[in-house]
C-alpha cells in the first residue's frame, strides 16, 4: 500500500501531529509526505518529499486575521496551477491533514482521501460553536480542504468520528512541575503588546516569539526567540499558559494539568468555535490581552483533569488504513 499524508504547514499543530502520524503510517505502508504553507514555527523530524508554498492564512501584529495580507501575500495562481497539475495516480490513499492543494486535487480527479485533521471536527453539527455564526468562517471550514470521508480531533468526543487529541510523544515523555512562572505563545501579537501588559501582573512570565532572534528581558517579562528544546523545557515546568485559541497547544496544555488562558485570533472563526469549546469546558478566554482578566486568571486555582489515550495507532488501523 502507497500512501501520502498531506499536511498543513501554517501554524505548529499540523507538524506535530504529523510527528506522531508519519512513523506510525511508515510500519504498515510505503509513505510520501507533502507539506503546504508557511507559517510553521516547528520542523518536521521526518523527510518530506513534496514542498509547496501553498495557501496560508496571515495574520496583522494585533492579534488579527489579516485579509489583505491573506489575499495579497498568497499566489493563487501558483496554488491552482498545483491542483490541475499534481498527480496523485500513484497512491492508493491520501491521508489529508487541512492541505488544500492534494484536497482540491482529489475532489477533481476523484483519488481516494481521507481527511485526518481537527478542521474535519467542525463539520458534524455536535462540535461546540459560538451563537454568533461566522459565514466566512463557516465557508472556509467547509471548503478550504474538501472531503467526504473525515475524521476529526478535538477536546472531547463529541461524535463518535471525533477522536480526542493526538498527544506527541516529546509531550508525553515531560515530567509537568510547577515552579513559578507562566509561559506564553501568542504568535499573532507583536512582543511589545505582550510585555506592555504582563509586565503589569507581578509574576514571572517567559514568551516565546516569532519576532525575536535575541533572548531580552524586559522587567518581568522574559522573551525567548522559537526553540523547541528551551519551550519543552518551560512547558514541563511552567505554572499555566497563556496562548491563542489553537488546538494542539490548549490540549497539550490540558494533557500536562497546567492552567490555561486562550485568546482566539481576531477573525479566525476556527480559533473562536475551540475557545467557545474549552469554555463549556470552564477554561477562560478572552477576544483581547485584557489586563484585568489575565489577572484573575494568575490568581485562580484552575485545575481541569482531562484523559486523553495514546491511541492514534488504533485509529489509523482500525478507521484509515481499514485493518480492523
Amino acid at each position: 500500500m502507497k500512501i501520502l499524508y498531506a499536511f498543513q504547514g501554517t501554524g505548529n499543530g499540523h507538524v506535530a501531529r504529523a510527528q506522531e502520524i508519519v512513523p506510525i503510517l511508515k510500519k504498515y505502508a510505503s509513505v510520501e509526505t507533502l507539506i503546504s504553507g508557511h507559517q510553521s514555527q516547528l520542523k518536521a523530524d521526518f523527510d518530506v518529499n513534496y514542498q509547496h508554498k501553498g495557501i496560508s492564512l496571515l495574520y496583522n501584529k494585533a492579534g488579527g486575521l489579516s485579509y489583505r495580507k491573506t489575499f495579497t501575500d498568497n499566489n493563487f495562481l501558483e496554488a491552482f496551477k498545483t491542483i490541475r497539475e499534481i498527480n496523485l495516480s500513484e497512491y492508493d490513499l491520501i491521508i489529508n491533514d487541512y492541505e488544500p492543494l492534494t484536497g482540491w486535487a482529489c475532489k477533481i480527479k476523484n483519488y481516494p482521501m481521507i481527511e485526518l485533521s481537527h478542521q474535519a471536527s467542525m463539520l458534524f453539527k455536535e462540535t461546540p460553536k459560538p451563537d454568533k455564526k461566522d459565514f466566512f468562517g463557516e465557508l472556509v471550514l467547509k471548503y478550504y480542504v474538501p472531503s467526504n470521508h473525515k475524521i476529526g480531533f478535538h477536546f472531547e468526543n463529541y461524535h463518535p468520528q471525533i477522536k480526542k487529541p493526538v498527544i506527541r510523544r516529546k509531550i508525553r515523555n515531560l515530567n509537568p512541575d510547577k515552579k513559578g512562572f507562566y509561559l506564553v505563545y501568542l504568535p499573532s501579537f507583536s512582543d511589545e503588546n505582550i510585555i506592555k501588559v504582563l509586565k503589569q501582573i507581578p509574576v514571572e512570565w517567559k514568551v516565546f516569539s516569532k519576532y525575536s532572534k535575541l533572548q531580552f528581558k524586559e522587567n518581568n517579562v522574559e522573551v525567548f526567540p522559537i526553540d523547541e528544546i528551551q519551550y519543552l523545557r518551560s512547558f514541563e515546568n511552567c505554572d499555566g499558559i497563556l496562548c491563542n485559541a489553537g488546538f494542539e497547544t490548549p490540549a497539550e496544555a490540558l494533557f500536562m494539568d497546567k492552567k490555561l488562558f486562550v485568546i482566539p485570533i481576531h477573525n479566525q472563526y476556527e480559533q473562536e468555535c475551540n475557545a467557545c469549546a474549552l469554555d463549556k469546558m470552564g477554561i477562560p478566554n478572552s477576544n483581547i490581552l485584557k489586563l484585568e482578566e489575565i489577572q484573575d486568571w494568575v490568581d485562580s486555582d484552575q485545575h481541569l483533569k482531562v484523559d486523553y489515550p495514546d491511541d492514534i495507532e488504533s485509529i489509523l488501523l482500525n478507521e484509515v488504513l481499514g485493518f480492523g
